[in-house]
């Protein structure tokens, strides 16, 4: 398996863009210029009790600038990491099919033409994907790869009901049939460690996305964010934060229980650090990856090899 994944114990992102497209992509986030049905009065007014004011999209460019604007922006900001000339277009902030379909069609395919641009991926909720949004994102991918990346966090639907989700189950398979049948590769988002859930809820989850016929996978830490509907509930009901080995612990067990053929776009994820509150450790990224690797190594932990 080592071998299999570039020396990795997971089907990583890196591993999967290098096989397939023969190089390193690197991902500029941008901002549509939307808002949410969780944030606009349609479902509700707050968004998801741990989203941010920037609608999960903190590390986008400014909605103001154009589309190509904002890749330009992108690659300025990447130039001292990033040697390459190849990059996702990552519609991040907000709900990015969320807007009439002759905007999404001029926003997306703007992106797709971009000549640096080789992958388009939409951020999104199930609940606002149809047959005529489906359609066009199928025009896109005539053009460049797409991907839809949809916030399901957990298939339970308690938990569902107290982050806010606003979707239930359901909503969720139908979008993803749809994707799916349209030939769009799904990347799904689920958050561990959610107030409430404990590692066998999580591993449901996990079991339940093997099945689904998804091709992506990201493993989020729960962040509690400044200014969140989440802050307000940690300040006044303190819950369990796991510490960086209690969730090394967690994410071994969730990465054995992942099929292979699912690639791993994500294994914790870091919040703005002018925003975390909590877990303060997230905030060095550096050295919470390279301890996960260790740690991975040394409890001899592989995808789709459970404990």
């Amino acid at each position: 398996m080592a071998v299999y994944w570039g020396g990795k114990r997971y089907h990583s992102l890196d591993f999967f863009l290098k096989n397939t497209y023969g190089e390193k992509l690197y991902k500029i986030a941008l901002d549509g210029g939307m808002t949410c049905p969780n944030r606009d009065g349609t479902l509700g007014t707050r968004g998801c009790i741990f989203c941010s004011e920037g609608g999960s999209g903190d590390f986008a460019s400014d909605r103001k600038l154009t589309v190509t604007e904002q890749i330009e922006c992108g690659k300025l900001r990447t130039a001292g990491k990033y040697a390459g000339s190849s990059y996702i277009a990552y519609f991040q902030a907000y709900t990015n099919t969320y807007a009439p379909l002759p905007y999404l069609r001029r926003i997306f395919t703007e992106a797709a033409r971009h000549p640096d641009v080789r992958i388009i991926s939409i951020a999104t909720r199930p609940d606002c994907l149809d047959k005529d949004v489906i359609s066009m994102l199928e025009d896109i991918r005539r053009i460049k790869p797409v991907w839809v990346e949809l916030g399901l966090q957990t298939i339970h639907e308690e938990t569902a009901a107290f982050i806010g989700r606003g979707y239930s189950l359901p909503v969720f398979e139908q979008a993803a049939a749809m994707l799916q049948d349209a030939g769009i590769d799904v990347i799904v988002h689920t958050i561990l460690a959610l107030p409430g859930e404990d590692l066998s809820m999580m591993l449901d989850t996990l079991h339940y996305l093997n099945g689904a016929g998804i091709q992506g996978l990201k493993l989020q830490l729960l962040h509690v964010l400044r200014g969140t509907a989440l802050a307000a509930y940690y300040e006044a009901h303190p819950f369990w934060i796991p510490s960086m080995e209690e969730y090394f612990y967690l994410l071994g067990r969730c990465i054995g229980s992942i099929s292979p053929d699912i690639v791993l776009h994500r294994l914790t994820g870091d919040g703005p650090k002018q925003l975390l509150i909590a877990p303060k450790w997230s905030g060095n990224k550096r050295l919470v990856l390279n301890q996960m690797q260790s740690y991975l190594k040394k409890h001899d932990i592989w995808q789709g090899k459970e404990l």
